[in-house]
């Protein structure tokens, strides 16, 4: 039996409307948060972070209370339109604060929040993700749920907003955050540092890093790209990411503008486990720079992160697989047009793979303990090549173009995906999505046009 990839899936919980299914207990707080401004004065020796944030936003139903996602930090202070609350008190990872008067439903507020302490991941079924302690600097890695170990949010993918960060800390330190650089200025031993992300952000895809870096330009336009690395890494870093204008150039003609001002590169002095995306920059690990592109399939799944998962964001996990289907199916774009085999060789050898695994994943709701399994992101990619086999090149990729031009800054779904197909490639694509997305059992590819 086949399911429909657009309605409930089995393992969803019977959640209220607006709570992540696979985030049952953190649920809309009251607030639509239009922007955060966040000032973090942080040192890196200790680990102290000092910060304010004011929260804008606008008042989803009449309000006599309020809630954001926070954890790990001490409130000092909050004030609500720049009055004191009736009370307010952080548990359970939650900020929750009672309004000295009613707010009407659509009416603006402002919730500015004075807090701090010794940020350190969030730990959960995930394990450890949000800000965390590198050996000399900060990562901070928020997917699914780590923004709350830094700042008072709305931690949920759809909630969207703007953001200013600005960072205070020492001078030697390279600070890389989210947007465009729009002041740095140092007084004394310390620099504050200030980014302007105008485009809406989901919270887990804003982030701050930290490190004695390097700034070297891989490509000045049409989209500027840097990368930001340890000087020890310069000769390394130079060869592992030469090739990533050619990469953007590709995806900008296969996938549409791209939808930001620029993009970034960090690559820690640590190892880390695997490469992240945030919004508008990637960041790497030590150990994924080799010198011999030994990882250069995850420069092209990050970048093409920027389209799908942060630019076109689920719109809950269930749908998690638009994200790294998407990203996976990329990274076999590239190899086909840098001479490598073509995506057609590489979908059937994974095809072939997964064939030998379990059958039990259904990626349209895979649930929360298997939303990141690696057969997710390849079954992921394998629909996409299953959809270009069955509408031919020239619809599939229109295909890609429209749905990240109709959805571009906001929200997506499976349901919403099978529309746009339908639509632009004037097919009825509900079989295949049903039969690759919305069931288990693993489908036979169609055979190459």
């Amino acid at each position: 039996m086949t399911a429909d990839p657009g309605a409930p899936g089995p393992t969803a919980p019977d959640v209220p409307a607006g709570v992540d299914p696979y985030l049952p207990n953190r649920g809309p707080g009251g607030l639509d948060v239009t922007r955060y401004d966040l000032d973090l004065d942080y040192r890196v020796a200790t680990n102290r972070l000092d910060a304010r944030a004011v929260v804008h936003a606008t008042a989803a139903a009449d309000l006599d209370r309020l809630a954001l996602d926070l954890v790990g930090l001490q409130v000092s202070r909050v004030l609500v339109d720049g009055r004191r609350p009736g009370r307010f008190a952080v548990r359970d990872g939650r900020l929750e604060v009672r309004l000295a008067r009613p707010v009407a439903a659509g009416a603006s507020l402002t919730v500015e929040v004075h807090y701090g302490g010794s940020p350190a991941p969030r730990r959960g079924p995930w394990g450890d993700v949000g800000w965390e302690e590198l050996t000399d600097g900060v990562i901070v890695a928020g997917q699914p749920d780590g923004a709350p170990s830094w700042f008072p949010c709305d931690d949920r993918p759809c909630a969207k907003a703007a953001f200013r960060i600005a960072v205070t800390t020492e001078v030697g330190y390279e600070v890389v955050c989210n947007g465009a650089l729009v002041s740095r200025r140092q007084r004394s031993s310390r620099v504050r540092w200030e980014f302007e992300q105008r485009e809406p952000t989901a919270p887990y895809l804003a982030t701050v890093q930290i490190g004695r870096y390097e700034r070297a330009a891989l490509a000045a336009g049409p989209v500027p790209q840097d990368v930001v690395a340890p000087a020890r890494l310069r000769a390394a870093r130079s060869h592992d990411f030469a090739r990533q204008p050619a990469m953007m150039e590709l995806f900008v003609d296969r996938f549409g503008p791209y939808p930001f001002a620029r993009y970034d590169v960090v690559v820690t002095d640590d190892p880390l486990e695997i490469p992240l995306e945030a919004h508008g920059l990637s960041v790497f690990g030590a150990n994924h720079v080799d010198g011999q592109r030994g990882t250069e399939r995850l420069v092209a799944h990050e970048l093409a992160h920027q389209w799908f998962g942060n630019s076109l964001t689920a719109a809950t996990w269930r749908d998690i697989w638009l994200h790294e289907g998407f990203a996976a199916y990329a990274e076999w774009m590239w190899e086909e047009h840098a001479g490598g085999r073509s995506a057609d060789a590489q979908a059937r050898t994974v095809r072939q793979r997964l064939a030998g695994l379990p059958q039990d994943l259904v990626i349209g709701d895979p649930g929360p303990d298997l939303m990141f399994d690696d057969r997710l992101y390849k079954r992921g990619a394998l629909t996409l090549h299953a959809l270009r086999l069955d509408l031919g090149d020239a619809a599939f990729f229109d295909v890609l173009r429209a749905w990240t031009t109709r959805h571009r800054h906001g929200t997506v779904t499976t349901a919403a995906f099978e529309a746009c197909a339908a639509d632009v490639a004037r097919a009825d694509v509900r079989p295949l999505l049903a039969a690759w997305v919305g069931a288990a059992p693993l489908p036979v590819l169609p055979r190459h046009r």
